[in-house]
């Protein structure tokens, strides 16, 4: 099988290097400086093994790459690029077998659990892929890994339920490669419970590290409230201790250089400057969630739209204190959240960046 890695950043890079490594046939995809790198420079992955360089295929395009039976894609963009990704790559054709939208797998290695179902709408063959992968975009064609034994845990079903010889074959490829890939019938319940962990991304992204009491408390009041969202929908979520149990001893955080464990992928959007961050994704499933059942989610929806202000006006992350996050967040509890929102972004526009 040859895996086509759509969106060879940090996690679709790590995935992708690893299965190079253990001899597997894989395709990057990537635009701009990224493309221009892997395309000049190859991927450099490094992870506590060491750093590796690999000459891998890139294509900036699905038109620029011919599909076989044989293939299978992985979806490793932000969720806020799946459509244009799923639209493009869907409709290609694959030699001798219609389309791959008809015929090949796709595999949302992504947070949240949107891109399942847009993928579902376009692919006939969807798999969910709960993503464990401490991973950092470092520069244009590097890519750092710092888990060991394993670099992730890639829980893995397809979409909604069930399994298949598909996803035991994906699986096996990958557990050649250092990445344990349970395949299991309910996928989505793993992601939901990602999701869960997933809500401290926008607290993290506009003020750092969560290394404090009060970020930890903040966290835990968006936590309540997906907890309390999912319960009215009827969702159910995997919970800590049966997460811990998976992962046990065969992950852990090994920094390279002794240092604390960077952020993650909303804080990295930030400081690449995107413009745009998955907040919509993470805490914005929950406040839509909260809106179909009733459930109110003040937290959640002064963090996504906060997340999204810094996004959009390219704002350096990290550069809200704890202190006035919670402000906006107890302002909106309180029903007044527009007029301290606007009016923190209003001052903020004139500090220097």
């Amino acid at each position: 099988m040859r895996y086509i890695i759509v969106g060879a950043g940090a996690v679709g890079g790590a995935i992708g290097g690893r299965l190079a490594e253990a001899g597997h046939e894989v395709v990057l995809v990537a635009r701009g400086a990224q493309y221009e790198a892997l395309r000049t420079g190859g991927l450099r992955l490094t992870t506590p093994d060491g750093p590796r360089t690999h000459a891998l295929p890139v294509v900036d395009r699905p038109d620029a790459l011919d599909l076989t039976a044989d293939d299978a894609l992985v979806l490793a963009v932000k969720t806020q690029d799946s459509t244009a990704a799923l639209d493009a790559w869907s409709v290609r054709p694959v030699a001798g077998a219609g389309t791959a939208g008809e015929q090949l797998p796709l595999i949302c290695a992504q947070n949240g659990v949107e891109s399942e179902r847009l993928a579902l709408r376009r692919f006939r063959h969807v798999y969910g892929m709960c993503v464990w992968l401490p991973a950092t975009f470092v520069e244009p064609g590097e890519v750092s890994a710092a888990g060991t034994p394993l670099t992730g845990i890639l829980h893995l079903g397809r979409y909604p339920t069930g399994t298949d010889e598909t996803a035991r074959l994906i699986a096996a490829d990958l557990e050649k490669s250092k990445l344990l890939a349970p395949v299991v019938p309910d996928v989505m319940r793993w992601k939901y419970g990602k999701l869960l962990s997933n809500l401290a991304n926008a607290i993290e992204a506009v003020t750092g590290l969560l290394t404090g009491d009060d970020a930890v408390a903040l966290f835990e009041r968006a936590l309540a409230e997906g907890r309390a969202v999912l319960a009215a929908a009827g969702i159910e979520a995997v919970g800590q201790e049966e997460q811990t149990k998976a992962r046990g001893d065969r992950i852990r955080f090994e920094p390279f250089d002794g240092s604390p464990r960077g952020a993650g992928s909303s804080w990295q959007s930030l400081s690449r400057g995107t413009g745009t961050i998955e907040a919509d994704y993470l805490n914005g499933e929950i406040v839509l969630l909260g809106r179909e059942h009733g459930v109110p989610t003040p937290v959640n929806d002064v963090l996504q739209r906060t997340a999204n202000a810094f996004a959009r006006e390219r704002r350096e992350p990290g550069s809200m204190s704890v202190a006035e996050l919670t402000a906006l967040i107890d302002a909106a509890s309180d029903g007044s959240e527009a007029g301290p929102l606007s009016l923190f972004f209003n001052t903020a526009r004139q500090r220097p960046l």
